[in-house]
């Protein structure tokens, strides 16, 4: 069973001076093993919207559930439901506490109350499911890892969870090149385990590489909700929102202005060089 959200509304201070609506009707179901990434302009809403997942935030109005469990206040299934669905927030190696990585990962299965066994198996599988070497990395300081490490060690930790699914938002915020391919390898190979993927993200090209399916929210309501390539393909009216589309894709568009017969719908570098190649190699024929 998914993640429900039915026309959700939230307000923050409701009844005061200072009420700011944030969502409007809101509806989305999140089903297993998919990889949706959520877009929209700084305070859209896409924060808010994801912390209904979860149970950091509780609908003003509408209703939301996890698995069929409803999102409630004083639901009784509310850990259960926090511990199926992992949320990231951004720069999440600024909630490292503990001594070694091990530790930290280790955080909330102990408040599970696994036995120690159960908790060292978690943190070993976790700690493998983001390619962190247990014997390298269990004794470590958290806090002398390199910015990409310190990532996945967080990823791990919310891991240790054996979550259903995993919300990142803004994942790869402020992380360097090496950092951020780390970090997409690690979210491919997860989703391909099965395990279901929520991406809110700035960066239009890891969306692209990413997603399968994208949702758009735009002043507090979901404005698109399809594949990718079928919601960058509206680039005009993403652009009067304030959001960009891939840059490979903008390419493309200025090839075609340029006369190159491209298709405009290209999402990745490997799809732009493929689909240049064959343009060019179609030319190179019709003229010999």
């Amino acid at each position: 069973m998914p993640i429900v959200l039915d026309h959700i509304s939230y307000t923050y201070q409701p009844d005061t001076p200072f009420a700011a609506p944030a969502l409007h009707d809101v509806s989305l179901t999140i089903k297993s093993g998919q990889f949706v990434g959520i877009i929209g302009h700084t305070g859209s809403g896409k924060s808010t919207l994801i912390q209904h997942c979860n149970g950091l935030l509780f609908a003003s109005e509408g209703s939301a559930t996890v698995d069929g469990m409803p999102i409630l206040p004083k639901s009784k299934d509310l850990k259960e439901i926090r511990r199926k669905v992992g949320l990231v927030f951004q720069y999440p190696e600024h909630q490292l506490f503990e001594e070694t990585v091990a530790q930290d990962v280790a955080f909330g299965p102990k408040s599970l109350g696994l036995t120690a066994a159960e908790t060292e198996s978690r943190v070993r599988w976790a700690m493998n499911m983001v390619d962190m070497d247990y014997d390298k990395f269990h004794d470590a300081s958290p806090f002398g890892l390199s910015g990409g490490e310190k990532r996945r060690a967080a990823i791990a930790g919310v891991l240790a969870m054996q979550p259903k699914y995993l919300i990142l938002d803004e994942p790869f915020a402020g992380l360097d090149p090496n950092g951020r391919e780390e970090i997409i390898g690690q979210l491919l190979r997860l989703n391909e385990k099965g395990l279901a993927i929520v991406l809110v993200s700035h960066s239009m090209d890891e969306i692209a590489r990413l997603a399968k399916r994208l949702v758009v929210i735009h002043e507090g309501a979901i404005v698109y909700d399809d594949t990718v390539k079928q919601v960058f393909g509206k680039a005009a009216e993403l652009a009067a929102m304030g959001l960009d589309v891939p840059e490979v894709m903008k390419l493309m568009m200025l090839l075609k202005e340029k006369g190159l017969a491209v298709g405009q719908d290209t999402l990745t570098i490997e799809e732009g060089q493929e689909e240049i190649l064959k343009v060019l190699t179609n030319n190179t024929t019709r003229h010999t």
